[in-house]
C-alpha cells in the first residue's frame, strides 16, 4: 500500500494510465487515494483471510491446468477455521470457501489495473443475491490483490 503523503492527497484516478471501472470513475476522480481505499478497500469487518496456499505448483509449471487444491485460514467473527477447495484459480477457490462459510459473493464484474508507481488494484463488483457492492484490493502481487478485493467485497456485503 502506498504511504507517501503525495499519494495520499492525489486523486485516486490519477494513479492509473487507464480508467478505473465506469461505475467507480466519479468517486475515483473526486476522492483522494486514502479516502477511496478507506471506502472500497477497507479490510476490517467480520471476515478475515489468514494463511493462503495452493498445492500443485509443479503441475502449473508443467502447463497442467486442471483444478488445484487451495487451502486458507478464514476468520468470521471470532471463529477461525481452515478451508479447502478445488478450483481452477484462487478467486474461484476463495469464492467457494466463503460460500461454505455462509458468506456468498457472486462476482458480477472483475477488473485489475496496474498502478503507475507499481502495484495492482483489483476492483470487484459482487452480490450476495440481494444487494451488490463494489470493493477493491491492492497489492504488488495480482493474486493477493484479487484475494484482498474478494474479502473487502464480502465484508461490504455481509457487514
Amino acid at each position: 500500500m502506498f504511504t507517501s503523503t503525495a499519494i495520499s492527497t492525489t486523486r485516486f484516478a490519477d494513479l492509473f494510465d487507464r480508467p478505473v471501472p465506469r461505475d467507480l470513475r466519479e468517486h475515483a476522480e473526486a476522492m483522494c487515494h486514502d479516502t477511496f481505499v478507506d471506502h472500497y478497500g477497507h479490510q476490517g469487518g467480520p471476515i478475515r483471510l489468514g494463511s493462503w496456499g495452493a498445492a500443485g505448483d509443479d503441475d502449473l509449471r508443467r502447463g497442467i491446468t486442471a483444478p488445484r487444491r487451495y487451502r486458507a485460514s478464514i476468520a468470521v467473527g471470532d471463529r477461525i477455521a481452515t478451508s479447502t477447495a478445488a478450483a481452477t484459480g484462487p478467486v474461484a477457490a476463495l469464492t467457494a470457501m466463503l460460500h461454505e462459510r455462509g458468506m456468498a459473493v457472486e462476482m458480477i464484474k472483475f477488473h485489475q489495473l496496474p498502478a503507475v508507481g507499481g502495484g495492482i488494484a483489483t476492483f470487484i463488483h459482487g452480490s450476495d443475491g440481494v444487494r451488490s457492492e463494489w470493493a477493491m484490493g491492492w497489492a504488488r502481487d495480482p493474486v493477493q490483490s484479487a484475494l484482498r478485493a474478494m474479502i473487502a467485497c464480502a465484508n461490504r456485503l455481509h457487514a
